[in-house]
């Protein structure tokens, strides 16, 4: 069944033409330009600023003219995983799409929901010529996902609404009104990169098949992460027989939780077998530990070629126990907000190689303070090794405003829609909204969109008939927006 068949029809034609065009964080120029001209070809004011963001206008409805002027928001870029088994080119190939009963899925790689289907429906509404709604800026930001670089860099003047509808929230039930801020911490280092000691043996370890996910939204569920669990083997062996680290390899991009590690290992030839029992206690024990959350891990041992350079042994160790020492998951719950997430770290990369060695982490928190103070704990563990420790990507949380007028008028909708209470809270990702309200703070701001699961791997999907209930939400909503 082709996606043209789902309804509403608009968003799925849309959502199929944007996956078709590679579109990763910080490589968008081709979705750019697809946008851009978009807007151009409807004939409605569009405009490209210095860094890549695309705003489109188009003027009210006959009869709405009065009403105030709203911003649609969505980010262009998406999340770029794939599982290791699957041959795709991000750079060349479009989406491979496929419908699984209610869900629209990806072929072993993310599926871009998140934001694609927020950019889909935006298009939607702009080349529409029935539905009503007031005075629309559409606001499409580049590298959401990798720094919100885009939403940092956009200039105050720009747009003139009194209300963002950012599409950019993954439950259909739920009305967001405030969301963590982030920092990126980086740390790098070098090492003697020495021929491994003699008569010795190399192992090479694999940690794969984690669930993986968002690590904001998903933070609180206690997935498993690669790079820690990788750490724990390493750990567990290093504590009984002396070994070499060779090589890592383990993560990727900071927002996604790592579900995959790959590590090449020495020990002495007389501790081959010691090394090889150790491993396989470990690896019982963290699948029984993970069984719940990870279900289909995989942990792996496979004799490999002798290594030409590994750390000493006691940079080894030292290694083992600065990773082991850097905080990850949850930090802080909060105080105010009931299960609320407060303050999280997510040692999202490791790779160490040749003489050098890198660490990615993204920490979050919803208080400047507190975000921090977790970075501090996240350097401080690093620095202990004499690596270089620098933060990056700092952006501020978004302050809830419970009272406005369009969380007033959009709580009201959905009880009169879904005979149900909406959600109204606030979220652990990282969402633009906090930044966009710097150069923009008269503007009232609120985040819904349709059910999506497992975003930021390839997991990911979307609900068709969520997606049908968002649709209807949203040409509510713009019919009830309130005159200027």
């Amino acid at each position: 069944m082709s996606l043209n068949n789902l309804q509403p029809q608009l968003i799925w034609n849309n959502f199929e033409k944007l996956n078709a065009i590679p579109r990763a964080s910080k490589k968008e120029t081709q979705v750019v330009k697809f946008i851009e001209n978009f807007g151009k070809t409807l004939g409605l004011e569009t405009y490209v600023d210095k860094v890549g963001n695309v705003i489109i206008k188009k003027p009210a409805t006959a009869g709405m003219e009065n009403k105030q002027t709203i911003a649609l928001q969505s980010h262009l870029d998406m999340v770029h995983q794939k599982n290791s088994d699957t041959d795709f080119d991000f750079d060349t190939e479009g989406i491979k799409m496929y419908i699984d009963g209610d869900w629209v899925k990806a072929r072993g790689t993310t599926l871009g929901a998140d934001n694609g289907i927020g950019v889909a429906t935006i298009m939607s509404i702009l080349e529409s010529k029935d539905i009503p709604h007031p005075p629309l800026e559409a606001l499409f930001t580049i590298d959401e996902e990798t720094g919100m670089t885009g939403a940092l860099s956009l200039q105050p003047g720009l747009l003139k609404a009194s209300i963002m509808l950012n599409l950019d929230t993954e439950e259909d039930n739920e009305l967001t009104i405030g969301c963590a801020g982030g920092i990126d911490v980086t740390a790098q280092g070098t090492y003697k990169n020495e021929k491994p000691q003699a008569n010795n043996v190399c192992f090479e370890l694999v940690v794969k098949g984690l669930t993986g996910g968002h690590s904001g939204t998903d933070i609180h569920l206690g997935r498993g992460n690669a790079n820690k669990i990788m750490n724990r083997i390493l750990g567990y062996i290093a504590n009984q027989i002396p070994i070499q680290i060779s090589t890592i390899n383990g993560g990727g991009l900071r927002n996604a939780i790592p579900r995959e590690s790959k590590t090449k290992v020495c020990c002495q030839t007389n501790d081959k077998a010691k090394f090889e029992q150790l491993f396989n206690e470990i690896a019982a024990i963290v699948k029984v530990e993970n069984a719940v959350t990870d279900p289909d891990m995989a942990v792996q041992i496979i004799a490999c070629d002798v290594a030409e350079g590994a750390m000493n042994i006691t940079d080894s160790v030292n290694f083992i126990r600065a990773v082991s020492a850097c905080p990850n998951g949850i930090f802080r719950m909060s105080s105010t907000i009931s299960n609320l997430v407060q303050s999280s770290n997510n040692l999202a990369a490791i790779e160490l190689s040749n003489g050098k060695y890198s660490i990615k982490c993204l920490t979050r928190s919803s208080v400047d303070t507190e975000k921090l103070e977790v970075a501090h704990a996240v350097r401080s563990s690093f620095e202990l090794i004499g690596a270089n420790v620098a933060y990056s990507g700092s952006y501020p949380g978004w302050t809830p405003k419970p009272e406005s007028d369009i969380v007033k008028i959009m709580s009201s909708l959905y009880v009169k829609m879904f005979n149900d209470q909406p959600l109204v809270n606030a979220c652990h990702a990282g969402l633009e909204c906090g930044i966009l309200n710097g150069p923009y703070p008269n503007i009232d701001m609120i985040s819904f969109g349709p059910t999506i699961r497992g975003a930021h791997s390839p997991d990911e999907k979307v609900s068709i008939s969520s997606v049908q209930k968002f649709w209807k939400y949203l040409l509510e909503t713009l019919k009830n927006i309130s005159n200027k």
